[in-house]
């Protein structure tokens, strides 16, 4: 719209404003006939696109969702079947875990179930069922590395007669070193290995460091302290006080000279 004319302001300055107000609204209408024209060409697209986008963020919310359902409902299965466990009631146990199990992906439930389905099956005289599942949970690599690493100790004690020692040592070396969770258990495999391969000279020293490492049980650090001594390595750490001295050090005789002296 065109200012209405007032004489009190200079002509130069009313048609500089003048123009600016046409400027304006041309370049409002130029807007909108971009913005209608963009509507008309792209719009049924655009609103396929926000469709689309919708429906897809739905589903990824029903989804997730069901996820969190189904992770819940294993979780409380899971829970029933260690009460069975404990009950020694192993087909009530094995009912429960058998679906989580079988379930895709490798949450903890998951792979839990497979190491608890292989240890009944070894409880119930079935190997080589709890082989499978062992080397199902070993090969995962989706699967938490110490339970992996579970399943191959379990995997490896249950087939260790049937396999060739150089293969258990080959298995379970890099877990029979101090300080990983399965040190015992692997490193008493290894040690065995050894034995049939003839290297004692390897097994006796891993029998000590297993009878000397306070975090191995107390039964397997028994048989390891006696093993290592049967192949003539000390197992046993010397006792010494706070000096360094042993403990078992015996006694200095006490001359009856340093006896008066300390009256």
């Amino acid at each position: 719209m065109a200012l209405p004319p007032d004489n009190s302001t200079p002509s130069t300055v009313r048609d500089a404003a003048q123009r600016e107000v046409f400027l304006r609204e041309v370049d409002e209408a130029v807007r909108q006939d971009q913005l209608e024209g963009f509507m008309s060409r792209y719009g049924k697209a655009l609103l396929a696109v926000i469709v689309i986008g919708l429906l897809a963020f739905a589903g990824w919310i029903y989804w997730d969702h069901r996820q969190t359902k189904a992770r819940e409902e294993r979780a409380e299965a899971y829970v029933q079947a260690l009460d069975s466990l404990q009950s020694e009631n192993l087909d009530a146990a094995k009912a429960k875990l058998a679906p989580i199990a079988a379930a895709s992906g490798s949450d903890a439930n998951v792979t839990s179930a497979r190491l608890l389905l292989g240890g009944i099956a070894l409880r119930q005289e079935r190997k080589a069922d709890a082989l499978k599942l062992f080397r199902q949970v070993s090969a995962d690599t989706s699967a938490p590395q110490p339970m992996r690493d579970l399943a191959s100790v379990r995997e490896i004690g249950a087939d260790f007669d049937a396999m060739k020692p150089q293969d258990v040592v080959d298995r379970l070396k890099p877990l029979a070193v101090p300080g990983n969770a399965w040190f015992g258990v692997a490193g008493e495999m290894v040690g065995m290995a050894y034995l049939k391969l003839g290297k004692q000279d390897q097994a006796g020293p891993l029998f000590a460091a297993i009878a000397k490492d306070e975090k191995v049980e107390q039964g397997l650090r028994s048989r390891a302290r006696q093993l290592a001594a049967v192949l003539g390595v000390d197992a046993v750490d010397d006792v010494v006080d706070e000096k360094g001295e042993p403990l078992n050090k015996p006694a200095a005789k006490v001359s009856a000279e340093d006896a008066d002296a300390g009256e």
